[in-house]
């Protein structure tokens, strides 16, 4: 009876052994398992990881490369005319409104003001719209840079549109960005030429019909950074618009604006902070107009003092070579001892040359 209850006891505990080892090998196996797929999962997590692009760089300005500038369209709005600043015996000056795209292909549309110049007496007359250069917002008045030119082509029988761009008179603000503020020119000065059809409107609520714009007949005048810009229209646009160029900033982007940073209060510190950021996002190339001058289809009248300090006259050389050779139509003019402005002797020949011009190229 003893012998037969602790046969009994030890085949109980080997049963208890047996699925004590069982229970154990089966948890090891389960813990394996589980180690196995959380290792394989977290190596299929990383690999795809791994295989996932990096997020886009976000590259808006890209809208204003010349490529894409050549492709936008820019909207017709209407020009209106403002108050009478200027009213004399031979021309009248008058500020006059349109609206320009914040951005290319955007509807949000900002207002641009400007100065208009007319003869006096009632007519059908050319137009001619003008650029000018760099003025410093704080002593900036509608007209600086070009009214003195104005004057005389209104004289002599042409309306003249001078916009102020975004920032200036009585204009809405640019972008806070400065590249962007820089390259809404473009499209400030491009929506001015799709508009112009628009300025016949604008002058018959006016003059009732007695003062109209010849729109078979559109120039352009432009002084230096209005040069740059007028270039840069000429070749996105591709427009045929006779053209004249008083020492235009012709050079490649950035130089032609680290070329000035000496005039700056920290001599371009900030600006060349900026321009470093820029230049990691953007390949520089694509905003250089000279790489696109190629493209210009209009006749041009380039005129240099070789006194310039502010345009130097080689860079106009260049300039007169560069579209030489890409077959643009250009007469070249040097004024000896002129200075950017042409003055103190340069001025009366180089607008005498600019009437002749025009007159030559809306005869034709």
């Amino acid at each position: 009876m003893n012998k037969k209850n602790n046969w009994s006891r030890i085949e109980r505990m080997k049963k208890t052994l047996l699925i004590l080892i069982f229970f154990i090998l089966l948890t090891t196996s389960i813990g394996e398992g589980i180690y196995i797929w959380h290792q394989q999962n977290g190596f299929n997590a990383l690999l795809t990881l791994l295989q996932q692009k990096p997020p886009a760089r976000r590259t808006p300005l890209l809208a204003y490369d010349f490529q894409n500038l050549r492709k936008t369209k820019f909207p017709v709005t209407q020009i209106n005319l403002g108050n009478v600043v200027t009213s004399t015996s031979t021309y009248i000056s008058r500020i006059f409104y349109y609206s320009v795209p914040v951005k290319p292909n955007s509807n949000k549309l900002e207002k641009v003001s400007g100065l208009m110049n007319l003869p006096v007496k009632p007519g059908n007359y050319p137009v001619i719209v003008m650029f000018r250069g760099y003025v410093d917002q704080n002593i900036y008045k509608p007209g600086i840079g070009t009214q003195p030119v104005a004057q005389v082509l209104a004289q002599n029988g042409y309306i003249t549109l001078a916009p102020d761009f975004l920032g200036y008179g009585q204009s809405a603000s640019p972008s806070a960005d400065p590249f962007e503020n820089r390259f809404q020119t473009y499209t400030t000065a491009l929506t001015m030429l799709s508009s112009l059809p628009t300025l016949n409107k604008g002058l018959n609520s006016v003059y009732d019909g007695t003062m109209s714009a010849d729109l078979t007949k559109v120039g352009i005048w432009a002084h230096s950074n209005g040069g740059h810009i007028a270039l840069s229209i000429l070749a996105i646009s591709g427009v045929t618009y006779p053209t004249v160029l008083w020492a235009p900033v012709s050079t490649s982007f950035p130089y032609d604006i680290l070329y000035y940073t000496d005039e700056s209060d920290d001599q371009g510190k900030g600006l060349r902070k900026v321009l470093a950021t820029f230049e990691k996002v953007y390949n520089t190339d694509l905003f250089s107009p000279p790489r696109y001058y190629k493209w210009i289809k209009a006749p041009i009248e380039l005129d240099q003092g070789t006194n310039d300090h502010e345009v130097p006259f080689w860079w106009s050389d260049q300039l007169d070579a560069t579209l030489t050779k890409d077959k643009v139509d250009i007469t070249y003019n040097t004024y000896p001892g002129a200075d950017h402005n042409m003055l103190p002797n340069g001025w009366p020949n180089a607008v005498s040359n600019d009437l002749q011009f025009y007159a030559k190229e809306f005869s034709k």
